[in-house]
C-alpha cells in the first residue's frame, strides 16, 4: 500500500519541486497539494491516515491544525523556515521536522520514518555550523543585488509580470534578467532555479535578505 501524502506550501515553486521529487518514489502517492491552511484543513479532513507536510509559516498558531491532523489519524512533518523556531509544546506533537533547505533524499527518508511510526528531526544546529557552501558562495558573487531580488520573487512563485510590478520595471526587463541569472547559475528554468537556491544555504540566506528588503520597501 502506498504512503498517502498531503503536501502544503505557500511557495508554489518549492511545492512543485517537492511534488516532483516524491512522484519518483514508487511507494508514495501525493493525494493533495494545498496553498493555504484552509485548503489544507479540508484535505486533512477528507484524506485520513496521511503524512501531512506543511511549512511552519502556514499559520500563526499551529495547534488547531495539529488537532485536525491528529483527529484524522494522520502524522505531521513540518518544513522549518530559515531562522524560525518551534514552540516546545508544538514540537512535541510533530512527528517530523525538516529545514527549508532539506535535500530530496533527506526529505524522503524523513517521510518513510514518520510513516513507520518514528520521529525524524533534522536538527537546526546544522545551520549554525554548516559545511562550506563553495558553490553557493561562487554563484552569489556573480549575482547583482537586482538579480538576487528576482531570484527571491521567483522562489515565492511570482510570475514575470508580478516581479516587474514589485520592482517597478518592465516585464521584458525581468525576462532579460532571468536569462542572465540562468546563465550565471547554470539552470534552465524557474523550478531548477528555486531548487538550486534552497539547496545552497549561502545563496538561500542572501535571497532571504533580498526578500526582506523587498517587503520593507513595499
Amino acid at each position: 500500500m502506498k504512503l498517502q501524502v498531503i503536501l502544503a506550501d505557500n511557495q508554489v515553486i518549492f511545492r512543485t519541486g517537492v511534488a516532483r521529487v516524491l512522484a519518483l518514489e514508487t511507494d508514495m502517492h501525493i493525494a493533495a497539494q494545498c496553498s493555504d491552511v484552509e485548503r489544507l484543513k479540508e484535505s486533512v479532513g477528507s484524506l485520513r491516515k496521511s503524512v501531512v507536510i506543511f511549512p511552519s509559516s502556514i499559520a500563526k498558531d499551529l495547534r488547531p491544525l495539529l488537532e485536525w491532523i491528529e483527529q484524522a489519524g494522520s502524522r505531521s512533518v513540518v518544513i522549518l523556515e530559515h531562522d524560525a523556531t518551534l514552540d516546545p509544546a508544538i514540537a512535541q506533537r510533530i512527528e517530523g521536522v525538516v529545514l527549508r533547505s532539506v535535500a530530496p533524499p533527506q526529505l524522503v527518508e524523513c517521510l518513510h520514518r514518520v510513516a513507520a511510526g518514528e520521529r525524524s528531526v533534522q536538527r537546526a544546529s546544522v545551520k549554525t555550523m554548516p559545511s562550506p557552501d563553495r558553490v553557493g558562495v561562487r554563484v552569489l558573487e556573480r549575482l547583482t543585488p537586482k538579480e538576487l531580488q528576482i531570484v527571491a520573487l521567483v522562489s515565492e512563485g511570482c510570475k514575470n509580470r508580478e516581479i516587474a510590478m514589485h520592482l517597478h520595471t518592465k516585464e521584458q526587463v525581468v525576462k532579460n534578467y532571468l536569462r542572465s541569472i540562468y546563465d550565471k547559475i547554470g539552470v534552465s528554468d524557474r523550478l531548477e532555479l528555486a531548487l538550486f537556491t534552497i539547496h545552497h544555504h549561502a545563496l538561500a540566506e542572501a535571497v532571504d535578505r533580498a526578500r526582506s528588503a523587498i517587503v520593507r520597501s513595499a
